[in-house]
């Protein structure tokens, strides 16, 4: 970032600034009854405030010589390792083959093209990424321009929101927030430049069908690569997804071998013509829990807990509009969400009575700086008197339902409930939502249904929000087939479900799981009913609701499992323990899978920055290890080079109690 400048004092000289000792300008009072300080007042002061620190800050530590930070960490922690670009430099390891990056949800950037009178001047402006001024600048044109239609998925009239193209795409999401940067640095520096290096932006929000509908975006992925096939004398790609990008990168390789027009032509051979490995990190292969919460009550853990320290502020009339409900609004039109929704059912989640995870103790301890956790004598995490939970209940309305035993649980189908009119408001039209045609019955029938597992989570959805459920169930599917040999999973709706589709006949490829583990991870929910307000959203977690000591996964109204905080580690590794494990009728051609953990380590020192031994979702992009593992790749090396499976977790064990025919 270059340094500010001061600027020249104008010619006109202005009136000079009063004396430093003169008694602060008080606020004078309202001038009429109408016109008094208001929320939107203190918010933008707020904001104003912290974005001055935040850019200040960004000032000094560019004003700094390059090596102060380095020299101040390395005096407090001793001299820091060479990061891993610079160490397999020195062994060296050269750039070999091309790399492909696929960026997940909400990394990615995206700009302007058309909009309404309220956008003038954002043309080719980041609406999404980047510093986010517009967020508090005019947020309620914002959020207009980032739906998507409510009956389409695609364009709302009038507006044309585009993915950013290039490395820039997601290198940063926003200002001294890495995503992509620090891979693309370390394969910098064994060789690495754009013309073998490419990343796969595409619009996050829309279905992954409809961006090849759209923007021919699966088109150009699959020029792309061949074109970086031929020109590196033939040497196949290594292909990098993170987070949902996953889930695309799946729907590609089903969509590049099926017929056109449906698919790209290619034939049954063209993955293992041009794909070497499929490098995974932070896969939802099998969903996550918490985008059933996102989608639900516009919740999650982050989002819950600053609900409850500050009661009613996300409710508010803030930057002149209903937070929460607004970002429901949005947020449902985004297609792409509900491909995250848990996938497989009761049979990968668990029931009322059982749960892969269900022997899971929340509350192991580590030694400091150490990645080894404190065992018992007869090899047992320790946990104290932590109690059991069932994480099969994915939703549950009250402690008390979470713990019962099924057969006590008394539940009224909500399934056949008469939805009124009666919560429809004229006021609340601009921030509309499916729960405005619900009415009280309809609201009190899913709070009487008590608890929802995986295998009740989408008829949940489709009775809350029948519309933005329509769409998704053109697009997306969350079953797993009995007979992939049926015709009807050769239809696009099935190819980002692992459990539903065929890995590509390409033997010689190999496909990585790779994810961060050692981190409390949303796997179920308590909720409750909402105060009734206007325009409210009816459902709530229940932030209230603690599991009763310390060794507890339930805090916060939230029970939570091993994982990278975003994606559970059954989610993230049970298709590469299990599912594709070997030849079985999901992987017909044995392609090799390997599970890579990396266990999460804190940064030791807040010099360390976000730390390079973290195994949070997105942090663990700057992890040296991980980074390691991909370079070795990219430059030759196998999964058996690299050590076949790195595992810290349950996995394996857990895999095994999930019955599924292979």
């Amino acid at each position: 970032m270059p340094l500010l400048r001061r600027r020249k004092a104008p010619e006109n000289k202005e009136p000079a600034p009063p004396p430093l000792n003169r008694e602060p300008r008080k606020a004078e009072p309202p001038k009429s009854k109408n016109q008094k300080w208001s929320c939107v007042d203190g918010c933008c002061w707020m904001i104003g405030f912290v974005c001055s620190v935040w850019w200040f800050l960004l000032f000094l530590y560019n004003a700094m010589p390059a090596s102060f930070p380095q020299y101040v960490t390395e005096a407090i922690t001793g001299p820091l390792p060479d990061p891993p670009g610079v160490k397999l430099c020195k062994e060296g390891l050269k750039a070999k083959h091309p790399v492909v990056f696929v960026p997940g949800i909400v990394t990615g950037g995206l700009e302007l093209w058309e909009g309404h009178q309220c956008a003038e001047g954002l043309f080719r402006k980041r609406l999404w990424g980047g510093t986010f001024g517009e967020v508090y600048k005019r947020p309620l044109c914002w959020v207009e321009h980032m739906s998507l239609d409510n009956e389409t998925g695609l364009d709302p009239p009038g507006i044309r929101i585009r993915p950013v193209s290039g490395l820039v795409a997601a290198d940063y999401f926003a200002a001294g927030y890495f995503v992509w940067a620090v891979l693309i640095a370390n394969l910098a520096r064994i060789g690495y430049e754009e013309k073998n290096m490419y990343m796969a932006a595409y619009d996050w929000r829309i279905s992954f069908q409809n961006t090849e509908v759209r923007d021919q975006t699966l088109s150009r992925i699959k020029s792309n690569i061949e074109l970086m096939v031929a020109t590196s004398g033939g040497k196949k790609v290594v292909v990098i997804p993170h987070s949902m990008g996953v889930l695309y990168f799946l729907h590609f390789m089903k969509w590049v071998e099926a017929p056109a027009p449906l698919g790209g032509g290619g034939g049954s051979d063209w993955c293992a013509k041009h794909i070497k490995a499929v490098m995974n990190i932070g896969g939802p292969f099998l969903g996550v829990p918490k985008a059933v919460s996102g989608l639900f009550s516009a919740e999650a853990k982050d989002i819950a807990v600053a609900r409850a320290i500050a009661p009613g502020v996300l409710d508010m009339d803030v930057f002149g509009f209903q937070t929460l409900q607004h970002v429901m609004r949005m947020t449902r039109t985004w297609d792409s969400t509900m491909s995250m929704i848990p996938k497989g059912g009761d049979t990968i989640w668990g029931d009322l009575d059982w749960s892969p995870e269900g022997d899971y103790k929340c509350g192991a301890k580590k030694l400091k700086n150490n990645a080894t956790q404190i065992m018992s004598q007869n090899g047992k995490r320790i946990s104290g008197d932590a109690k059991c939970f069932n994480f099969g209940r994915i939703v549950s309305f009250g402690k008390d339902v979470a713990e019962l035993h099924s057969s006590k649980i008394e539940r009224v189908d909500f399934r056949g409930a008469v939805k009124g009119k009666n919560l429809a408001n004229t006021t609340c039209r601009d921030v509309w939502t499916e729960y405005h045609d619900m009415g009280n019955e309809g609201v009190k029938a899913v709070a009487d249904y008590k608890v929802y597992t995986a295998g009740k989570i989408l008829d949940l959805l489709q009775f809350v929000a029948p519309k933005m459920m329509k769409r998704g169930g053109a697009q997306f599917s969350y079953g797993i087939a009995d007979n992939l040999d049926d015709k009807k999973y050769e239809h696009y709706k099935y190819w980002s479900n692992p459990l539903e589709t065929k890995l590509p006949n390409a033997p010689a490829m190999e496909i990585f799981s790779m994810y961060g583990v050692g981190i409390p991870t949303e796997r179920a929910y308590i909720y409750k009913l909402s105060s009734a307000t206007e325009c409210y959203i009816p459902f709530q977690i229940d932030t209230s609701v603690e599991g009763g000591n310390e060794g507890s996964c339930l805090k916060g109204g939230v029970f939570s499992v091993d994982g990278d905080e975003t994606v559970p580690v059954l989610s993230a590794g049970f298709m590469c323990a299990k599912g594709w494990r070997g030849k079985t009728r999901f992987n017909p051609s044995a392609i090799r899978t390997y599970i890579r953990e990396y266990d999460h380590a804190p940064p030791a020192t807040l010099l360390e920055g976000r730390g390079t031994q973290s195994g949070a979702h997105v942090d663990i992009m700057g992890n040296f290890a991980l980074i390691e593992d991909i370079i070795r790749v990219a430059a030759g090396a196998t999964g058996e080079d690299l050590g076949g499976d790195q595992v810290h977790s349950d996995i394996f064990k857990w895999s095994e109690k999930i019955k599924l025919q292979l």
